[in-house]
């Protein structure tokens, strides 16, 4: 059993995603940052650096947290997610990476001047609104053959990049500007396991652009 300390961020739905894709056992238990409980004692000891998402896996005694080294574990785990062969599964640690060192910390800060407090910072808002559009043209790049991240196949390095880019209309994005993006998000939504673990811990609906219908 695994028990899973998250909240309603894309960082914390990248894990409940790939858990339900795994169909792995676990127990969420709620960490609302927006009231602190990230600070208690209780959590500072699982995560010295007070951030969601944790896991406590029971199977090994094993306290992880990091959304990428969380994904990381959990594929290795299960030997699902992550490609066998050589080539194509560091194809998936660096497109990880990518993930974890711009795409959602870049987006994170577009989210925070253009979403949550804008006209506070214009060149804040220019500086991260540029760099999140630049992202998306490289994704909207790799994703040209029409398959995922890496290749023909779904891995980890969707499920990290996927739940930021749910999150297009909080850093102006228009996902029709990138057609290929849009494509692969649509796809990805579907997936029955994206849409239960998009809805942990919080009952949410995936969110679809503007005139997309949820089939």
């Amino acid at each position: 059993m695994i028990d899973l300390y998250t909240w309603a961020t894309p960082n914390g739905k990248k894990i409940s995603i790939a858990l339900e894709e795994l169909a792995l056992p676990y127990r969420v238990h709620k960490i609302d940052i927006s009231r602190g409980d990230q600070h208690t004692p209780e959590f500072t000891r699982l995560n010295p650096n007070q951030k969601i998402p944790v896991i406590v896996d029971s199977d090994t005694g094993l306290t992880l947290m990091e959304s990428g080294a969380i994904l990381l574990y959990l594929a290795n785990k299960t030997g699902k997610l992550i490609p066998g062969d050589s080539e194509a599964y560091w194809g998936v640690i660096q497109w990880l990476m990518w993930q974890k060192a711009g795409f959602g910390p870049m987006l994170g800060q577009a989210n925070h001047f253009i979403k949550f407090n804008p006209g506070k910072s214009e060149y804040s808002e220019e500086r991260y609104g540029k760099e999140t559009a630049r992202l998306y043209g490289v994704l909207d790049r790799q994703l040209a053959d029409g398959g995922y991240i890496v290749g023909s196949e779904y891995s980890i390095a969707d499920i990290a990049a996927w739940p930021w880019t749910a999150r297009h209309g909080f850093h102006g994005i228009d996902l029709n500007q990138f057609p290929n993006v849009l494509a692969w998000y649509l796809k990805v939504a579907a997936r029955p396991a994206v849409k239960a673990g998009w809805a942990v811990p919080i009952p949410q609906e995936v969110p679809l652009p503007p005139g997309e219908d949820d089939d």
